[in-house]
C-alpha cells in the first residue's frame, strides 16, 4: 500500500469524508464473489458455509448462522462473535469496521451502515461519504428491519425493535423502538417471568 494510500485509509478510519476515487484502491478488499457463492449454497452444506464465512468476514466465531442471502460492502470489515444468528437479508455496509459480540440475534431485513453522505448535494460529488464504526454489544436481540447507522455502539443485553432507525448509543439493558429509536424502559428481573411454561 502506498502512503497516499495509507493516508486515505487513516483519514477513512478517523471519520473524515472521501470519494469513491480516493478509495478504488480497496476494491480487492470486497469479497463480492465469494458472497455470492455463499448466498448460492445449499443448507445440505453448512461445512461450505461455514468455509465461505471464514474468507468473507473479517472474524467469525464459534455456532454461527447467518442465513442466506445476506450482503455486505466488503465483508472483511465485519466481526462477529460465538453464537450469532442472523436471519435472512441482513446488509453490512462496511465500509469500516462492525463488531458484533456473542449471543447476538438479527432478525430478517436488518441494515448495518457504518456510512453516511454529507447533507449538502456540493459535498457528495464522486459519491463523497464519512463511516464510522458500529459495535453491538452481547446478547443485543435486534427485530425486522431495524437500521443502525455510522458510530453507533448497542449496548449489552439491549432489544432494538422491528422498524427502528437507530441513529444514537442505546444503553446497556434497554428496549428501544421508534424513528428515531428512542429508549423505552430498562431490562429488569421482571422480564424473567415473561412466558415461562
Amino acid at each position: 500500500m502506498t502512503r497516499a494510500e495509507q493516508d486515505v485509509l487513516e483519514g477513512i478510519r478517523a471519520g473524515r469524508l472521501y470519494t469513491e476515487t480516493e478509495a478504488a484502491f480497496r476494491d480487492p478488499l470486497r469479497r463480492a464473489e465469494e458472497i455470492f457463492a455463499y448466498n448460492l449454497t445449499p443448507p445440505s452444506q453448512p461445512e461450505r458455509r461455514r468455509e465461505l464465512l471464514e474468507v468473507i468476514l473479517g472474524s467469525v466465531g464459534e455456532r454461527t448462522v447467518l442465513l442466506p442471502p445476506f450482503q455486505a460492502g466488503f465483508g472483511s470489515n465485519v466481526h462477529i462473535g460465538d453464537d450469532f444468528f442472523g436471519n435472512v437479508n441482513i446488509t453490512f455496509v462496511d465500509d469500516v469496521e462492525i463488531r458484533i459480540g456473542h449471543g447476538v440475534m438479527i432478525a430478517p431485513s436488518v441494515t448495518l451502515t457504518t456510512t453516511g453522505h454529507p447533507v449538502h448535494p456540493d459535498l457528495r460529488v464522486d459519491f463523497r461519504r464519512f463511516s464510522e464504526p458500529i459495535v453491538i454489544e452481547d446478547k443485543v436481540w435486534i427485530g425486522s428491519n431495524a437500521v443502525v447507522l455510522p458510530g453507533v455502539r448497542i449496548g449489552y443485553g439491549s432489544v432494538i425493535g422491528a422498524g427502528s432507525v437507530v441513529t444514537q448509543d442505546v444503553a446497556p439493558m434497554s428496549i428501544a423502538t421508534g424513528v428515531p429509536c428512542r429508549v423505552q424502559r430498562a431490562i429488569t428481573d421482571a422480564d424473567l417471568a415473561q412466558r415461562q411454561a
